[in-house]
């Protein structure tokens, strides 16, 4: 296929856009007492709400037909095959492998990796059960109270996220810790509070010569030898990394390295040993509920029709909102402080993924990619930025996740939280009309050129689409599910979008120019090799650092 945008389906669409510009969703809702029936899915303790869009029966037709000219189908069953779909890597995309709980034969290369999957699952179960049960010892005698995972990118937001998502889920007396900024205060922050004698380090970087990651854990490392000596080490450290030599280099018994591959990509590895603080904080049992509620958006995705298709539909929604309505952002707001980090998460999962302005053939992509995604958990959100999609000129599409049951022990908090999600994607929907503006303020005794000067700041357009995500409970088979449903996701956008979502070349370049300034910095002497406004700010740098001395 060439360009999307060049297909019969493409402009199909374009030409239903300006057909149903004029309608508005409150008059679609009631027009049709069924709509909710008819654009939601029910996925077993996820119900997904998508009739708040301005969408109808054709619409969707005419986005399912775009999905299959686009062959989303064909690229979904290469990617579950193990083809190497990353072209600009020549690499297999096998997160799903990760989660794969039955005997379906995954292969690379004509090898097959399950084999090497369960064989690193249970060696987690083995350290999990060893941390959770007071088997492992620190260097001292001690059992393990703290995990700390250094880490960065992927290495840190998924198991950052779901180990604050499923704390509910957590042992008590053991907690984790996340180090990922190369801000000092990062590490600075956490280690003053642990006892190196009851502290274990999870170092997460598949090569093991990641900046970042690598300088704090030299730094972890010095903050406990200090305390306990170097032979410490090898008692208070673990390593997920695919290099033997550095972690052996390092001081961790290579015993106590957790195997990752190369068809993992770095945002899609919370389901391998990138996981491991969650499994040890949950337990082994529960980790693998993860994998089970992932397992079961895969068989969805891959089994249901496109029409009934949740992931595929949440892809083409924002393809419609972004692509043919003119949304450049796209908000995710959990109404659950559990999921407060779920926003971040995606924000890496899609954008890294999709933020892509060439496709898998080398040339231009045709069409605008992936919106600038941001969030916040309910009800924050409501006082910073939700007043500019009630009443700002820009269209922002929102998915707004909602949890039925709280694990917090204040029910009417929780039926606060839930009213405020409810109330938001109606009104969003519905606006308020001049009309209801008016009646409103003559209801409040205001009247004539006071109410004249004041209604057009109480009408709300409205029409600003909208999902709801409803989860039964947070738990880590539902949390699996989320997180699969937003992969599934940005992978049907990639593919529509003619991207390779599997690839990051773009971060590779701040990488390499920092390597190349961080000797200027360290010398405090600038090399001139640079533009005027950098070498200035190297300048100043180093000139403002003698000076603080």
């Amino acid at each position: 296929m060439g360009s999307v945008t060049k297909t019969k389906e493409w402009q199909a669409l374009r030409a239903h856009r300006e057909e149903i510009s004029g309608q508005h969703m409150r008059d679609l809702f009631a027009a049709d007492p069924d709509r909710f029936d008819r654009f939601s899915i029910d996925l077993d303790g996820l119900l997904f709400d998508y009739s708040k869009n301005r969408i109808t029966s054709e619409t969707k037709s005419l986005l399912t037909d775009l999905a299959r000219v686009a062959d989303v189908e064909g690229w979904r069953d290469r990617m579950f095959s193990g083809e190497r779909v990353n072209n600009t890597e020549n690499r297999a995309v096998l997160h799903t492998a990760l989660r794969n709980r039955s005997n379906i034969l995954v292969e690379v290369s004509g090898k097959n990796v399950m084999p090497d999957v369960r064989r690193v699952l249970d060696q987690m179960r083995a350290l999990s059960v060893s941390v959770r049960g007071g088997i492992w010892k620190g260097a001292t005698g001690e059992t393990i109270t703290d995990i700390v995972n250094i880490g960065i990118g992927g290495s840190d937001l998924g198991p950052a996220m779901a180990c604050r998502a499923l704390a509910a889920h957590g042992k008590d007396g053991l907690s984790c810790h996340f180090v990922s900024n190369v801000d000092g205060a990062d590490l600075e922050n956490v280690l003053p509070r642990l006892n190196p004698e009851t502290t274990l380090f999870i170092v997460a970087s598949k090569t093991f010569t990641t900046q970042e990651t690598m300088l704090n854990a030299a730094a972890a490392k010095g903050w406990l030898t200090g305390a306990l000596g170097d032979d410490a080490v090898a008692k208070h450290f673990v390593a997920v990394s695919t290099n033997k030599e550095k972690v052996r280099e390092f001081g961790i018994d290579t015993l106590n390295m957790f195997e990752i591959w190369d068809w993992v990509g770095g945002r899609y590895s919370i389901w391998s040993a990138i996981g491991l603080p969650l499994a040890i904080l949950i337990g082994m049992n529960a980790f693998e509920d993860f994998l089970a509620g992932a397992e079961a958006m895969d068989a969805h995705f891959c089994e249901t029709p496109l029409e009934e298709n949740a992931p595929v539909l949440l892809a083409l929604l924002g393809i419609w909102n972004n692509n043919f309505l003119g949304a450049s952002a796209q908000a995710v707001l959990p109404y659950s402080e559990a999921l407060a980090r779920f926003p971040a998460y995606l924000q890496q999962l899609e954008m890294e993924s999709n933020g892509k302005s060439v496709g898998r053939d080398g040339q231009p992509a045709p069409a605008e990619t992936v919106p600038a995604l941001f969030g916040e958990p309910g009800t924050n959100g409501q006082h910073a930025f939700m007043q500019a999609f009630h009443q700002g000129n820009r269209l922002i599409p929102a998915d707004f996740i909602v949890v039925t049951k709280s694990a917090a022990d204040l029910p009417v908090h929780h039926l606060a939280l839930v009213a405020n999600a409810f109330a938001q994607s109606e009104a969003l929907m519905q606006g308020k009309t001049e009309a209801q503006a008016r009646e409103e303020l003559s209801a409040e005794g205001i009247s004539g050129a006071v109410a004249k000067a004041l209604l057009p700041h109480k009408v709300f357009p409205g029409n600003r689409p909208s999902n709801t995500l409803l989860l039964q409970r947070l738990d880590p088979k539902t949390l699996g599910m989320l997180i699969a449903l937003y992969e599934h996701k940005t992978f049907v956008q990639g593919v529509i979008w003619g991207i390779n979502s599997f690839d990051q070349w773009g971060v590779e370049l701040g990488k390499q120019l920092a390597g190349n300034i961080l000797p200027e910095l360290v010398s405090g002497h600038s090399i001139k090799d640079h533009d005027s406004s950098t070498n200035a700010l190297i300048d100043r740098f180093n000139r403002y650092l003698k000076d603080g001395e």
